[in-house]
C-alpha cells in the first residue's frame, strides 16, 4: 500500500491484521521517521519489519556494506547498538534470515506489506511481543 507521510486517512496495518503499532521512537526510526514501519512509494528500501538490534546482525549487515552501527551525523543518524529497535528493509532482513543472522521482531509493529515478500509462519518463528 502506497501513502505519502502526510496521509492519515490511511491506517496500516500490521503482519497480523490490526492496527501498526510504533516500533521505536528512541531512536527514531522508519522511513519517515515517525517510529513506524510503513511504506510509501518513495521507499525503496520497503522499510516495514520493525527489528530488535542483536550484535551478530549488526556485524553482518556492516560486512554487506549497509554499517548501521556508526554515527552519521549529517542525516542525524544516531548509530545502532543491540538492544535498540529499528526498521529494516524486508529484503535485508530476508537476507539475514538465510544467512542465520536474523534479528528477532515485533509483529505488531511490523507493517503488512511484509506479506507481499515473506509469509506470516516465517515471521512469527522470530517473533518477540
Amino acid at each position: 500500500m502506497a501513502m505519502s507521510q502526510n496521509d492519515s486517512t490511511v491506517q496500516p496495518l500490521n503482519v497480523l491484521g490490526t492496527s501498526l503499532e510504533s516500533c521505536c521512537n528512541d531512536p527514531l526510526t522508519g522511513y519517515w521517521r515517525d517510529g513506524y514501519c510503513r511504506t510509501a512509494s518513495e521507499d525503496r528500501g520497503t522499510h516495514v519489519v520493525c527489528a530488535l538490534m542483536t550484535q551478530e546482525f549488526l556485524d553482518d549487515t556492516k560486512s554487506r556494506g549497509n554499517d548501521l552501527s556508526t554515527t552519521i551525523a549529517a542525516y542525524n543518524f544516531p548509530g545502532l547498538k543491540p538492544g535498540d529497535k529499528w526498521c529494516l528493509c524486508i529484503l535485508r532482513w530476508l537476507e539475514a534470515e538465510k544467512a542465520g543472522v536474523a534479528p528477532l521482531i515485533n509483529l505488531k509493529s511490523t507493517d503488512g506489506a511484509a506479506l507481499k515478500y515473506t509469509t506470516l509462519e516465517l515471521l512469527e518463528k522470530y517473533a518477540v511481543e
